[in-house]
């Protein structure tokens, strides 16, 4: 019996979305014959965090529809055919009005997931591949035997399951931090049910993005209600016990996201990802290193050459510097809300027209298209994706959904939502008796000091560092390192660690680098020892441990990009799209 068709033990941590495509691919797989084990510390499979009520409540939406997502068993417009009668009804989904353009309820898309796992399961026992699934169970460490090569499991003190592979599909994390020592301060604003109350003061929020507008639609209407008006207007007016309550967001760039429109590629240009032979060409070149200029050629500008010419011509000797700034310039010299509402506009003329904004669909690509190279780049590079190119992606490809700009709108219309821009010197001061003081200096250079009795911070998944890795014992035996890029040069490396950048380290021979956050991996998501040893029993595909290597979240087409990189990892083959 060939290596390829021994029985293999697998294990999946974690059952939401990354843990579900993974599942997929070994179902649609011919790696048989296979046992496999979930071990999930919820009671329900697929949903995750962001599509539970761990994640959302009735009033929040997804900013993707059903043609946008990757097929898992079924699509949505499938499912809801065979799908329980009280779902369609709960949600207020018809069969017969569906549409796959449309946003969807934020549970109704868990619902979905965790039926997917359902029917995937079903299909997994007609191929005779056996699946044990552990609900309500925490993974505590994993245990790498070298000499058996099998992986053990760790549950709560005691248990040690032992298996040949482990995928960790461990999702979203948010750490609490200052939540529950402080009053009325939310390291974030999930689950909802927290700030599901009444607030009859002003609310502060860290950040404008998709997580913001999240806190905005809870606290919203918990605090007042939205109308709908005979001459079509929408309107949101305050409770009577709220009469105080207010929403201010606070934005380094004082910008709020954009708005979504229609995307020409559902899928966003998952075959422009470099591949592996455009990749050796541009580190033979450049010292070994992945030049962020080239992937902006190749990935950005590149596409607009037949496409969109005129906008090829306006960018084509822009570097990526330049380009940032014209795009970011145009934003910021308009009023938040003014720039919304005409976005807002541009946008439900695309959807109608079902034409592409396609400058901002080229930079969804880019964006998502840099999780491959991103570990090859230079330490100098990576902090300018960092701090010039990844300000301008968050903002322009969040795609907030139409419902959601309404409600924003008509809120700002109230009076009762605005948003400041802070400097990078801005900081929260935690006050003991509850809530904040924001210290921020104005876009005038004036210094503003403002207190609230309440704070959410937005800011979204935060970026993991080493310290924060869960299964301590690969950490004590080496078994993975730390994420770290080398500076292209010791000079600037040197001369960052001399003005105090605590993030650059130097090794014994001279070598300067730069620490990036969560754990050092390899194309195929396997973890990386203190050695620089790729080892092949452990995959990692939980994206808040290896944010420094991946630094797009994008959601499902995320988990099924790396769990096709996975999957051919494990039958020993390279993905012949790279």
């Amino acid at each position: 019996m060939s290596e390829q068709h021994k029985l293999q033990r697998i294990a999946i941590l974690g059952g939401g979305p990354a843990g579900l495509f993974m599942y997929k691919r070994f179902v649609e797989s011919d790696l048989h014959p296979l046992e496999i084990e979930i071990f999930e510390k919820k009671d329900f499979l697929g949903s995750g965090m962001p599509y539970s009520t761990d994640g959302a409540s009735e009033e929040h939406i997804t900013n993707v529809s059903d043609n946008e997502i990757p097929i898992i068993f079924s699509s949505i417009e499938e499912w809801i055919k065979i799908a329980p009668k009280e779902i369609l009804e709960r949600f207020n989904i018809s069969i017969d009005s569906f549409n796959e353009y449309k946003v969807l309820p934020r549970l109704f898309f868990g619902e979905y997931l965790s039926a997917q796992f359902k029917l995937l399961n079903d299909a997994a026992t007609g191929k005779g591949i056996t699946t044990k699934i552990h609900l309500n169970t925490t993974v505590t460490d994993l245990i790498d035997d070298k000499r058996k090569k099998k992986v053990g499991v760790k549950v709560g003190e005691q248990e040690v399951i032992f298996f040949d592979k482990v995928i960790v599909c461990v999702g979203h994390s948010w750490p609490k931090k200052h939540e529950g020592k402080i009053p009325n301060y939310f390291d974030s604003p999930y689950p909802p049910k927290k700030i599901a109350k009444r607030f009859n003061y002003p609310v502060a929020l860290m950040g404008s993005s998709l997580t913001a507008i999240d806190a905005i639609r809870t606290l919203a209407r918990n605090n007042g209600e939205f109308i709908h008006q005979n001459d079509g207007k929408y309107k949101f007016v305050l409770n009577e016990n709220s009469s105080k309550f207010k929403i201010v967001m606070h934005s380094r760039n004082g910008l709020l996201p954009a708005i979504r429109f229609h995307l020409e590629d559902s899928h966003l240009g998952k075959d422009t990802t470099l591949t592996r032979a455009q990749m050796l060409r541009n580190t033979n070149k450049n010292e070994g290193f992945i030049s962020l200029d080239y992937v902006f050629e190749k990935n950005f500008k590149d596409q607009f050459k037949e496409k969109d010419t005129a906008f090829y011509h306006k960018i084509k000797d822009y570097t990526l510097e330049e380009f940032v700034d014209a795009m970011m310039s145009y934003r910021e010299n308009l009023p938040p809300f003014g720039l919304f509402k005409k976005e807002y506009e541009e946008a439900e003329k695309s959807i109608a027209k079902r034409e592409s904004i396609y400058w901002k669909e080229a930079l969804a690509v880019l964006s998502f298209t840099m999780n491959y190279p991103a570990k090859y780049l230079s330490a100098e590079d990576m902090q300018r994706l960092q701090k010039v190119l990844m300000p301008l992606i968050s903002i322009v490809i969040a795609f907030v959904p139409q419902s959601s700009c309404k409600d924003l709108m008509a809120l700002h219309d109230a009076g009762i939502l605005e948003i400041n821009a802070v400097g990078e010197d801005s900081y929260v001061e935690n006050l003991p008796t509850g809530g904040i003081k924001y210290h921020y200096t104005t876009d005038a250079g004036e210094k503003v000091s403002e207190k609230y009795k309440a704070f959410v911070n937005c800011v979204g998944q935060p970026h993991l560092s080493f310290d924060d890795f869960p299964f301590q014992t690969l950490v004590k035996e080496g078994t993975v390192s730390p994420a770290k890029l080398k500076f292209k040069s010791n000079k600037a490396g040197r001369q960052q660690m001399e003005n105090g950048n605590e993030l650059v380290e130097r090794n014994g021979r001279g070598t300067y680098f730069l620490r990036v956050p969560g754990i050092t991996i390899n194309d195929s998501f396997q973890v990386i020892s203190n050695k620089g040893k790729a080892n092949e029993r452990i995959y990692m595909m939980a994206v808040p441990y290896i944010g420094g290597y991946n630094p797009d979240y994008s959601g499902i087409d995320f988990c099924e990009a790396a769990s096709l990189e996975v999957l051919y990892s494990l039958k020993g083959k390279k993905n012949p799209e790279n």
